[in-house]
C-alpha cells in the first residue's frame, strides 16, 4: 500500500529555540525511579512517525528513508520523530547516521538464521516461541475488557516471566540495544520513545528531559515478552500504549508522514480507538496534513509472522528502499 491522500495544511513553525542540544548519557544500571512524562503538545511543522514491527521491520524503515533520501527528500530532518519499539532503535540511527550508510550496513552483513522475540532476559530464544507469544498476547487482548486493562495483563504477564529468569539478560539486552545505536545521545531534535510501564500499566514517553538514557529508552520500547528495568521500574514494548505507531504522540503538527510496517493493523477491537486509523483521523481532523507508507505486495510478507527472521532483513530493506526512491516525487511538495 503507498501513500495516502492528505487533507489541507495547517501548522505553525518550530523555532530553532525549541531544538534541545544532545546530553551525555548516563549510567543505565543506576538510574532513579522514572515517572516519564506525557509530552508537550509543542506546535510544530513535520512529524516522522516510526512504527514497530521487529527486525525485518526496522531493515524495512531504513531502506524506506534511504529511497527516499537518494530520491532527494530527506525525512530525517523532522522537527518531531516518534519511535516504538523497532521505530525507535531507527530514530536513534537515523539522527546518527546518514540513511544510505545505514542501508549499506544491512545489506552487508552475514548472512544470519532466524531467531525469536527477545526472552524474558533478553536473549534470543528459537523460531518457534514467535507463535507461541502471539498466541498467548492474543489471548491477553481476548481477555482485557479495554486498552488499559490490555496494558495492565501485558505487563503482569512479563513480570511473571521475568520471575522465573536469573535476571542476567538485561545487561546482555542493553548491550545488544547498544551496539545498534551509532550515536548514544539524544538528538537535538525532538524525539519521542514510547513504552509501557510494566506495573502499572500506564503508557509512558521518553524524550531527553525524562532523565533516562537513549539506550534504556530504546532497550524498553522494545522489549516485547519482557519486561526492561530503568530503575526501580519495569518497561514493556511501546507497541502496547496504543499500537505499534503511537501516531497520537503527532497532534499539533502541521505535516505527519506515518512508516508502518505492520500495515496500520491492529490485534485490538476497534473500539477501543487504538487503530491507526483512528488515530490519523484525529490528527486530519485537528488540521494535520498526514500521509502513511505501508509495505507493498513485494514486502509485506516479510513483516508480521516473519517479523524477527534476521535473515529476511537485507531483501525487507530493499524492498523499503524501492518504495521509498518510487514514493520521493509524490511525498515531495507534501513534506517540503
Amino acid at each position: 500500500m503507498t501513500a495516502t491522500p492528505s487533507s489541507t495544511a495547517h501548522s505553525t513553525s518550530m523555532t530553532a529555540s525549541d531544538r534541545p542540544r544532545p546530553e551525555q548519557p548516563k549510567s543505565g544500571q543506576n538510574q532513579p525511579q522514572v515517572n516519564a512524562p506525557k509530552p508537550a503538545r509543542a506546535a510544530g511543522e513535520r512529524a516522522l512517525v516510526l512504527g514497530g514491527g521487529g527486525s525485518t521491520g526496522n531493515a524495512w524503515l531504513l531502506g524506506v528513508i534511504a529511497g527516499l533520501f537518494e530520491a532527494g527528500l530527506d525525512v530525517t530532518g523532522a522537527d518531531l520523530v516518534i519511535g516504538t519499539s523497532a521505530g525507535s532503535t531507527a530514530a536513534a540511527q537515523i539522527a546518527g547516521a546518514p540513511p544510505m550508510e545505514l542501508l549499506a550496513t544491512i545489506l552487508a552483513a552475514a548472512p544470519q538464521q532466524q531467531t525469536g522475540p527477545a526472552g524474558s532476559g533478553g536473549g534470543r530464544v528459537p523460531i518457534r516461541p514467535v507463535t507461541e507469544h502471539m498466541e498467548r498476547t492474543s489471548a491477553i487482548i481476548a481477555a482485557a475488557k479495554d486498552a488499559a486493562d490490555m496494558r495492565r495483563r501485558m505487563g503482569a504477564a512479563a513480570l511473571d516471566m521475568d520471575a522465573a529468569s536469573d535476571g542476567s539478560g538485561q545487561t546482555r539486552w542493553r548491550a545488544t540495544v547498544a551496539a545498534r545505536l551509532p550515536s548514544q545521545l539524544w538528538p537535538r531534535r525532538r524525539m519521542l520513545i514510547t513504552a509501557v510501564d510494566a506495573q502499572t500499566g500506564e503508557p509512558a514517553v521518553f524524550d531527553r528531559h525524562s532523565g533516562v538514557d537513549l539506550v534504556d529508552a530504546i532497550a524498553a520500547s522494545c522489549a516485547s515478552g519482557f519486561a526492561y528495568r530503568i530503575g526501580d521500574s519495569r518497561y514493556i514494548d511501546g507497541g502496547y500504549r496504543t499500537n505499534a505507531d503511537n501516531a497520537d504522540l503527532a497532534a499539533g503538527y502541521g505535516r505527519v508522514l506515518v512508516l508502518s510496517p505492520f500495515g496500520g493493523k491492529s490485534r485490538t477491537p476497534v473500539d477501543w480507538g487504538m487503530h491507526l486509523a483512528t488515530q490519523c483521523d484525529e490528527l486530519l481532523a485537528s488540521g494535520s496534513r498526514v500521509e502513511t507508507i505501508f509495505p507493498d505486495s513485494n514486502s509485506e510478507h516479510m513483516l508480521g509472522a516473519n517479523a524477527m527472521d534476521l535473515s529476511l532483513r537485507p531483501p525487507a530493506a530493499r524492498a523499503g528502499y524501492d518504495q521509498g526512491k518510487a514514493l520521493a516525487e509524490q511525498l515531495t511538495e507534501f513534506w517540503r
